[in-house]
C-alpha cells in the first residue's frame, strides 16, 4: 500500500472548504493524506526545499519549483475581481514614488501583480519593500509605519475597518491589460510520485471540491475552527470568491492566464523563464 500524501495548504476559508472532504477521509477510495498547516510564504519555501507531497503555493513561485513538482490542474485560486490591493490611508497622495511599501511576502503572486503594476504606474520608482505577516500589514499602514501596504483575502472585505482606502486593485488592472482571470494560489504535487497516483490525486482533489460545493454545511466547523476568528459572513464572502470554476479545472482559459502572468514576469526579469511545457501536467 502507497504511503499517505503529505500535503501543506493554508488556514484560509478557501483551501479548509476545498480540502474538508478529501482531509477528512470522506472522498471515496482516497485515503485522507497528512495535512500541514502553514500561510503561502512557508509553503513556497518548502516547495523550493522540496518539502512534502502535495503544496498550496504561488503561481509566482512556480518558476524555481517545477523541475521536481508539477502543477495540478485543479484545487487552485484562481479568478475574476479576487486580486490584490494596494492600501493607504487617506490623506496620503496617489503617489508611492519613494514610498515605503509592505507585502506579505516578496515570492507571492500579489507582489508579482504589484511589481508588473508599479512598473507603469509608479514611473519615479518605489521606495523600501517591507515583508510584513499578513494580518499585521492594515495596522502598519494605519498606523503610519508604512505608506503603503498589499493586502490580499479577506482584507478585500475588511480595509475600511482600519480607516483606510484602496488606492489600486491589482486585479482590475491585470483584468484591463489581459482580460484573463487572475492567478493567485496554485496546487502543486512532487513528480516523482508518477503518472498514475498523479491522476488519482487529481481526482481525489475534484471530488472533494464537488463535496464541498455539494454540501457547504459539512465542511463550515472546519472552515472556523482554522479562520482564525474572522466573522462567519466574511470568510462566506471569501470563500465564495476564491472556490470557482477553475478550483474545479484549470482549463483552458486558467492555464493561459498562468502563461501570461510567467512570460510577462520574466520579460521584466522578474522571475527566471519557463521552459517548452513546464506547465503541462
Amino acid at each position: 500500500m502507497a504511503e499517505r500524501l503529505s500535503i501543506a495548504y493554508s488556514p484560509c476559508p478557501n483551501d479548509t472548504f476545498v480540502f474538508h472532504a478529501w482531509s477528512h477521509g470522506l472522498v471515496p477510495g482516497a485515503d485522507a493524506p497528512e495535512v500541514t498547516f502553514a500561510d503561502i510564504d512557508v509553503t513556497n519555501g518548502l516547495a523550493e526545499r522540496g518539502g512534502l507531497d502535495v503544496l498550496k503555493v504561488s503561481y509566482a513561485a512556480l518558476p524555481w519549483v517545477l523541475d521536481e513538482y508539477t502543477l495540478l490542474p485543479c484545487g487552485g485560486a484562481l479568478g475574476r475581481g479576487c486580486g490584490p490591493l494596494v492600501l493607504t490611508r487617506p490623506e496620503s497622495g496617489d503617489d508611492l514614488s519613494g514610498r515605503t511599501v509592505a507585502v506579505p511576502s516578496e515570492r507571492s503572486t500579489a507582489y508579482l501583480l504589484f511589481r508588473l503594476w508599479a512598473a507603469k504606474a509608479v514611473p519615479g520608482g518605489l521606495g523600501e519593500i517591507v515583508v510584513l505577516p499578513f494580518h499585521e500589514i492594515m495596522p502598519a499602514v494605519r498606523d503610519g509605519r508604512v505608506d503603503a501596504g498589499l493586502v490580499i483575502h479577506e482584507a478585500r472585505f475588511t480595509y475600511q475597518d482600519y480607516g483606510l482606502r484602496c488606492l489600486a486593485d491589482m486585479g482590475e488592472a491585470w483584468e484591463r491589460e489581459t482580460g484573463l482571470p487572475i492567478p493567485l494560489g496554485a496546487i502543486i504535487a512532487r513528480r516523482s510520485l508518477g503518472a498514475e497516483r498523479l491522476k488519482a490525486l487529481t481526482e481525489a482533489i475534484r471530488a472533494s471540491v464537488r463535496q464541498a460545493w455539494d454540501d457547504p454545511e459539512a465542511s463550515r466547523g472546519y472552515v472556523l475552527e482554522h479562520a482564525q476568528e474572522m466573522d462567519p459572513s466574511v470568510a462566506d464572502r471569501h470563500i465564495a470568491l476564491y472556490v470557482n470554476e477553475f478550483t474545479a479545472d484549470l482549463g483552458e482559459e486558467g492555464h493561459a492566464a498562468v502563461r501570461a502572468l510567467l512570460t510577462r514576469a520574466a520579460a521584466e526579469g522578474l522571475v527566471p523563464p519557463l521552459g517548452p511545457g513546464a506547465l503541462d501536467f
